[in-house]
């Protein structure tokens, strides 16, 4: 697949550009830390990571839903575009000390507008220069991309930014990923491809409802996404209550399920003659171990073992999920659905993380891995009914993936 140089460069772009993005995980809480004045931390810290998703996730859901057909190249040229600008400004603006917290959120509510279309782009472009040959590859290098970009390059890189220049050059830092990727953005093939259709356009659910199947995955996929969210909120305070440790414990954790994940990606194309369907519901079983086993240990090494192995298990999921999505979609239809997808799996996150809190809260961080743990395979059966069931298709590609 890398020998395609439109394949290639998108993929080349959505690298540096999610390291710009994971180098901001670690910087907008510092940079918020410095400007939140009389707002509670929490609540500062709330709006600035809650503010990217808002109208992002309502233009996805109008592309997703909507009948209003916008090329994936335009939508990811938009994205480049806006959140160079934005975040160039916002820079400038960090690094001057002219940066308030309204600003902040503001900036990053209009910059990020196309940040869930231009991701789906990204995949509709890229599979669609690849062809159905090279699909699964193509989706398992851009899981590779995602987790080594967002949980190991982008965080570690965005520490030592922060730690040397200050958190406000991060901001530039991603400008100049979107920049890059707005440079390999292929011409117009991957559109072309993207777009060929009979008919009518239809919304990405109306086409979703005639595959049964793939339907059902999605919303397997939300609530495996939902209940993996609590995790997130857990883990902190495990570390420093049932393990004793400080931040670099934490890191370290963190940086295990990193590595895990990066092996997992890694070997998602090893795993393309595998049944994708009882694969995915393998996946799931597998993980929800993963939180269990946190639980009732209070090792660091062991901890350390058990989250690099869920990061293995739990990396190939999407990928794999995408490829079995996109395998029964005509090329007409895949902006709309994939948007679709994209949107549903995450907007997950935020509200898993809001059902954390009180969660963790009530049980304390042990007892909160095991309850997401348990949920997580009481999902099981049900995504097992859902995903193995013998639901008639009407594409015969989706029907035997």
């Amino acid at each position: 697949m890398l020998r395609d140089r439109r394949v290639a460069g998108l993929l080349l772009g959505d690298l540096l550009a999610s390291v710009g993005t994971g180098m901001l995980l670690v910087a907008m809480p510092v940079q918020t830390l410095s400007l939140h004045g009389g707002l509670p931390k929490a609540i500062a810290i709330g709006l600035v990571e809650a503010a990217p998703f808002v109208l992002s996730t309502a233009l996805a859901l109008a592309v997703g839903l909507g009948r209003v057909r916008v090329p994936p190249r335009t939508l990811l040229v938009a994205d480049c575009v806006l959140r160079s600008l934005t975040f160039a400004t916002l820079g400038v603006l960090a690094v001057t000390g002219r940066l308030t917290l309204p600003v902040l959120v503001a900036g990053l509510f209009f910059g990020a507008t196309f940040r869930l279309a231009g991701s789906s782009s990204r995949r509709v472009l890229a599979t669609s220069a690849a062809g159905d040959a090279g699909r699964f590859s193509v989706n398992g290098l851009l899981g590779l991309n995602t987790t080594f970009a967002l949980y190991i390059a982008g965080p570690v890189l965005g520490g030592v930014l922060v730690a040397t220049a200050g958190a406000g050059f991060a901001l530039f830092a991603d400008a100049c990923g979107a920049l890059v990727l707005l440079a390999c953005v292929p011409r117009a093939a991957g559109d072309r491809d993207a777009l060929r259709e009979t008919g009518t356009p239809e919304s990405g659910w109306r086409i979703l409802r005639r595959r049964p199947v793939a339907a059902r995955l999605l919303v397997v996929e939300f609530f495996f996404n939902f209940l993996y969210m609590p995790v997130e909120v857990a883990l902190p305070l495990y570390v420093s209550g049932t393990l004793h440790a400080g931040a670099s414990g934490l890191g370290v954790l963190w940086g295990a399920l990193g590595a895990g994940a990066f092996l997992g990606a890694a070997l998602v194309g090893r795993l393309r003659n595998l049944p994708q369907r009882p694969l995915l519901v393998a996946i799931i079983g597998l993980w929800a171990l993963c939180p269990i086993a946190l639980a009732v240990t209070g090792d660091l090494t062991v901890a350390l073992l058990v989250f690099g192995l869920g990061g293995l298990v739990y990396a190939p999921f999407t990928p794999v999920a995408y490829s079995f999505l996109q395998s029964g979609l005509a090329p007409g239809e895949q902006q709309q659905v994939v948007t679709l997808w994209t949107t549903g799996a995450t907007v997950a996150a935020p509200l898993g993380l809001a059902l954390g809190g009180p969660l963790i809260e009530l049980a304390g961080s042990t007892g909160g891995l095991v309850l997401s743990g348990v949920l997580t395979l009481l999902l099981l059966p049900i995504a097992a009914r859902a995903v193995l069931g013998r639901i008639p298709e009407r594409n015969p590609v989706c029907a035997s993936a």
